[in-house]
């Protein structure tokens, strides 16, 4: 159990989850189909849990605590001095979770919850639909399904004509998202993709449109391209977003209502949504040093309406000072360009070979020439003696949550 007052985990605990990592790897010859059955399976409100998942029920909700995550996953557990953060780790993947807060870090990436983790009798405890929709998809990706090859890559740059979007004192947002889509093109192009511009140039196209030309593809993704603003003159980093799970809120509600629970359908493709934007994201922060505002859920129009992989990416913020002159550079933009191009085939890698994604350490690991070698069997150190990599305290202000792309 990770208990809430405990500073770490015992040493026979710590041994308990190595030999449970290890049994999870071997097959059962009394139940082989429930041993291979995904968390995915498990957040059907309507299915049979999985033996290796003890629900647990507070109020209307499904949750499952933090151990047994472990011990699925075969991670190892550490608890930080004060009790309120947990890390687990088994060296490939790595897992942070904050008591009472709807922020993780995945693989040195901060997540955005549906439902902040909770404690019940010391135990942190992560919502049934968070496992399903937002943890599982990224620690084990390959048990991902596509029915076809990825073929085509259908590119959306946001806004056009009269809706110039975000502006700054050196451009709009719709001419920034249209060079990117441009230069977009040709890359994914020489990887083999069939490339669609939902516009080519300067023109409004309603955003129904855009989900609708998305929708007349096959064996396809799509990607629409945006630039931030707010309010707020110090927000800046990259975001991104995919469709919000069926019965959750977004990352921008606050509130977590009862009026969220039946709200708008999800989407049939809601992991591949999710690991391509993952995919991307990692790819973007490995390339480009931005702050880090989080992989996010929306009902963005663009997302909402359209059926096939759909994600939507943030920028930076053309609001703040240092993102706005990044953005203004056409050589910056390239290298965004370049960033998202690799994330999509590293998608397709994932998808198509089952190879295991390429993270944000991955990729900064090859632009300074190391190579990273990791030791799967050597436990993780004490948080308050060595913090876990990669993880980005939240210090940055929130963007305004009520602007739509």
């Amino acid at each position: 159990m990770i208990a809430l007052r405990l500073p770490a985990f015992s040493i026979v605990g710590a041994m308990a989850l190595m030999l449970a990592g290890t049994a999870l790897a071997k097959p059962r010859k009394s139940s082989t189909a429930k041993s291979t059955a995904t968390p995915a399976v498990a957040a059907k409100q309507d299915a049979k849990p999985n033996a290796d998942w003890q629900v647990i029920k507070v109020g209307p909700r499904d949750y499952l605590s933090a151990d047994n995550i472990a011990k699925f996953y075969g991670l190892l557990g550490n608890v930080d001095a004060t009790g309120k953060i947990v890390v687990l780790n088994n060296g490939r993947n790595q897992l942070q979770l904050t008591l009472n807060s709807r922020e993780a870090i995945v693989n040195g990436v901060r997540n955005w919850l549906c439902f902040p983790v909770i404690a019940q009798n010391d135990k942190f405890l992560v919502s049934r639909i968070d496992l399903a929709k937002t943890i599982e998809p990224q620690l084990r990706p390959q048990m991902i399904q596509r029915k076809a090859r990825l073929q085509t890559v259908v590119l959306d740059a946001g806004h056009g004509g009269f809706d110039k979007g975000a502006r700054s004192g050196f451009g709009s947002e719709k001419e920034y998202a249209l060079d990117v889509v441009r230069q977009l093109r040709p890359l994914l192009q020489a990887k083999g993709f069939k490339v669609i511009l939902t516009r080519e140039n300067d023109v409004f196209l309603p955003l129904p449109l855009r989900a609708h030309i998305a929708n007349q593809t096959r064996d396809s993704i799509f990607v629409s391209i945006h630039f931030n603003a707010t309010s707020n003159r110090d927000a800046t980093g990259f975001e991104i977003f995919s469709l919000t799970p069926r019965g959750a809120p977004s990352t921008a509600d606050d509130a977590l209502a009862l009026s969220f629970l039946n709200m708008q359908a999800g989407s049939a493709v809601d992991a591949q949504s999710f690991e391509l934007s993952a995919a991307v994201y990692h790819s973007m922060l490995g390339h480009i040093p931005e702050f880090d505002r989080g992989i996010k859920r929306a009902r963005f129009a663009v997302l909402r309406l359209t059926k096939i992989p759909a994600i939507l990416v943030e920028g930076g913020f053309l609001s703040e000072t240092n993102d706005s002159k990044s953005v203004a550079n056409p050589a910056w933009r390239a290298k965004l360009a370049e960033a998202i191009s690799v994330g999509i085939e590293n998608y397709r890698n994932v998808t198509e070979k089952k190879q295991r994604p390429m993270l944000v350490a991955d990729y900064r690991a090859q632009d300074s020439g190391g190579i990273t070698v990791l030791n799967l069997a050597e436990p993780p150190a004490r948080l308050e003696s060595s913090p876990a990599p990669g993880i980005v305290p939240v210090s940055n202000p929130p963007a305004d949550p009520n602007k739509e792309p």
